[in-house]
């Protein structure tokens, strides 16, 4: 077995680790943090299923983000939707499952071609924060770090499927050994330099993602500002802890 397999097996391995801690600690300290106020952004709902639908609505069709500003709107709906549909397409690569197997091999011919909305997704968000002034100003350094990030695992995603036709099924072959602890030959390496590109770059996401502003993601429903009924009169609202002093 060559370094490159052995040292490819090693970083996924650390990476994922990395992210499951890592997230699950995250969610877990958004779990226990207390939510002393009541504070929804109105106008909100007042049942319980009037939240839920709003955060349906907030997560599938960034319904806050639409009313601010359409053309932030825009491409950060773009992007994620096409990454949605990417990671999806991903899917071949990690299960055998039938069903699974055969929605995505008959979305792919389509779905292959959302790479190009995510990277003008990317690009449109990037250059938002290059030329818009107030956004421009609130930018930090890893703010378009993790933008280029983003956008070089899309152009080097998209050069494996449209230049090099990495052979999908080694890749696949490889990866299902990992998942069961049964190590086999990097395929590809060295002669496909996107792909080694590629995965490089996916494994510094998954190592970064836990401590990075990605964690909107899980983070989203754990905002009270989106997730409280507006029923401050009908109810009293009181914290854990401050239950807990009453007691």
């Amino acid at each position: 077995m060559s370094f490159l397999t052995i040292a490819f097996a090693a970083l996924f391995y650390a990476a994922t680790i990395l992210l499951v801690v890592g997230l699950v600690r995250r969610i877990m300290l958004y779990w226990k943090t207390p939510a002393p106020l009541k504070i929804p952004t109105t106008p909100a709902p007042v049942t319980q299923g009037g939240v839920v639908l709003r955060m349906f609505r907030e997560v599938v069709f960034f319904e806050s983000l639409f009313k601010s500003t359409k053309w932030t709107w825009l491409f950060g709906w773009l992007f994620h939707v096409a990454l949605f549909a990417v990671l999806f397409r991903h899917l071949r690569y990690f299960t055998d499952i039938e069903w699974v197997m055969n929605v995505v091999a008959f979305v792919s011919p389509l779905f292959k071609y959302l790479a190009f909305a995510m990277i003008i997704g990317l690009l449109g968000l990037w250059v938002r924060r290059l030329f818009v002034d107030r956004v421009r100003y609130i930018s930090a350094p890893s703010d378009h770090l993790m933008l280029l990030l983003l956008l070089l695992i899309g152009v080097s995603g998209a050069m494996t499927t449209f230049v090099t036709h990495t052979d999908v099924v080694a890749v696949k072959q490889f990866f299902r050994a990992l998942m069961y602890f049964n190590f086999s030959e990097m395929p590809n390496l060295p002669t496909d330099p996107f792909m080694v590109v590629h995965l490089l770059l996916v494994a510094l996401l998954m190592i970064i993602f836990p401590v990075s502003k990605l964690l909107h993601v899980p983070g989203v429903f754990f905002s009270p500002t989106r997730n409280q009924v507006d029923n401050p009169r009908e109810q009293r609202h009181i914290a854990d802890w401050a239950r807990k002093l009453e007691q």
